[in-house]
């Protein structure tokens, strides 16, 4: 990134004749360490991870990530303008409750791509989980009172400002450890999760990539590597089927 920058802004000097030559195109950067592969929770960890969480500040993070397939950075810039926990099931056809994906924390604030700005029914349990969190986080804006940042985002900090995703990833990994699954996940792991459980449930991939905002299937196949069975089915009715709200 740095050799590109580089790159970008000696070209721009070239153009207007203020060097010979692109001495940071001759540079070959180092080859960077391999990246640890994504993995998938299964189904029971997943479920343990759900009931651990409760009571927990990031239950409700946990919830939509694992059950909608949203990336972490969406969720992080998600904005209760953009939710929608009633519906209108009045509406002909009756609208469900839905969140838009259309933000992320991302430098330009935009989506990862043009196919990642998508609507999203909710689950039961996603509703349910953001309404409890809507009360509590209206408990932490009476308590912060003059300190608090109207942001209008979902998931803030005490005092209403954006997560850091270092203190997210730290929080999950207690969770983990409540859940007694090992604290050597991320949250990034949720989304894959859900592709894997909506595999495993039958879930066409063409409705998986629409869910979790892949530009191809080809994206959805080449990424997530499970067997994908055409049994038709959506991704909320799975989701709501798998974690019942007793």
């Amino acid at each position: 990134m740095t050799r590109n920058s580089l790159v970008r802004a000696i070209r721009y000097a070239e153009a207007n004749d203020l060097v010979g030559r692109n001495v940071a195109e001759l540079v070959s950067p180092p080859r960077g360490l391999e990246s640890r592969s994504s993995r998938s929770l299964t189904l029971q960890q997943a479920q343990a991870l759900v009931k651990a969480a409760e009571g927990s500040r990031l239950h409700a993070y946990i919830v939509l990530c694992l059950l909608t397939g949203c990336r972490t950075e969406e969720a992080r810039a998600l904005q209760w303008d953009h939710v929608d926990l009633d519906g209108n099931p009045d509406a002909e056809p009756p609208i469900p409750p839905h969140l838009a994906v259309w933000r992320s924390v991302r430098s330009h604030g935009d989506v990862k791509t043009q196919k990642s700005r998508r609507t999203l029914r909710l689950p039961v349990a996603v509703v349910d989980a953001l309404g409890a969190h809507k009360v509590k986080q209206g408990e932490d804006r009476l308590l912060a009172g003059a300190l608090w940042h109207d942001e209008g985002l979902v998931f803030a900090s005490a005092v209403g400002t954006p997560l850091d995703p270092s203190h997210v990833r730290r929080a999950f990994r207690k969770v983990c450890e409540a859940a007694e699954i090992g604290t050597n996940w991320s949250p990034r792991e949720l989304r894959t999760t859900f592709v894997s459980i909506m595999s495993e449930q039958g879930v066409p991939v063409a409705e998986i990539a629409r869910l979790v905002g892949h530009s191809t299937t080809a994206t959805t196949e080449a990424v997530y590597r499970r067997e994908l069975r055409p049994v038709i089915s959506t991704g909320a009715e799975v989701m709501d089927t798998i974690f019942k709200i007793e």
